[in-house]
């Protein structure tokens, strides 16, 4: 199978070096890299040509936010799996494609994910907090459940039947994509229980209250745009749980 991974960026010299070479180092030799960067005005360009033949496609243009580069991305993809890669993350070792490749073979499903881990933004050897994911059954989204995005592989298939990301939300689109795919639409899912991302922390969701609800707010909007109804708990347990992130590390 063909596996098309999708970087987005945007001023990301800092931390897209990391990212690039997480994916060409890949074992999998069945890889269609892809660069979607929204006009960067560093030198994230110039450091992603260094590895031009090594990119199936670099386009560097504006567009109307991160989720408008995703779409431009899967748009663009034409492998028979697409995994999203951003710009301050990169994967854990060089075995990751091959073990995400393999759970779909082993269990004919349409979505694989696995666990992840926040590190220090200055030193990425430092985890700081566990994302276990845990297998998942149907109804887990109305107990706050979610998989971690960056680790989420889904067949193209998915994308041109159920849609791509929503632009009509700031925060939660990967949020909306992956309940519409795998809760309202039941997708069938397998879990790869082992951590195959590495993430910086920095995330803006959560970095303060006003964010946080926000964010909230989203994440209801995100049920309602596929007319669903989450439990009265829902929205309340989902920061909640991400508590027992800090607690493994």
């Amino acid at each position: 199978m063909k596996v098309s991974v999708i970087t987005v960026a945007y001023n990301s010299a800092s931390t897209i070096e990391d990212t690039i070479r997480s994916v060409v180092s890949q074992q999998y030799a069945d890889i269609e890299y892809l660069i979607i960067d929204g006009a960067s005005k560093d030198d994230t360009l110039r450091i992603a040509e260094r590895y031009q033949n090594k990119i199936a496609r670099l386009v560097s243009e504006r567009d109307k936010g991160i989720y408008d580069a995703m779409n431009k991305g899967v748009d663009l993809a034409t492998g028979d799996i697409i995994g999203i890669l951003n710009s301050d993350d990169f994967y854990a070792d060089d075995q990751v494609i091959s073990d995400v490749v393999k759970t779909f073979a082993q269990n004919d499903c349409d979505v694989v994910y696995a666990d992840l881990d926040y590190v220090d933004q200055h030193d990425t050897q430092r985890t700081v907090r566990r994302w276990k994911a845990g297998s998942y059954r149907h109804g887990y989204f109305k107990k706050g459940w979610m998989p971690p995005h960056p680790t989420f592989f889904v067949k193209r298939e998915l994308y041109e039947k159920f849609g791509k990301y929503s632009l009509e939300l700031r925060s939660a689109a990967d949020y909306e994509l992956m309940l519409r795919m795998m809760h309202r639409h039941r997708a069938t899912v397998s879990y790869l229980p082992r951590t195959i991302i590495h993430m910086r922390t920095g995330g803006q969701s959560n970095v303060t209250l006003r964010n946080r609800l926000r964010a909230n707010a989203e994440d209801r909007r995100a049920w309602a745009m596929n007319n669903l109804r989450p439990a009265w708990y829902t929205l309340t347990w989902k920061p909640i749980r991400k508590i027992g992130q800090f607690i493994r590390v």
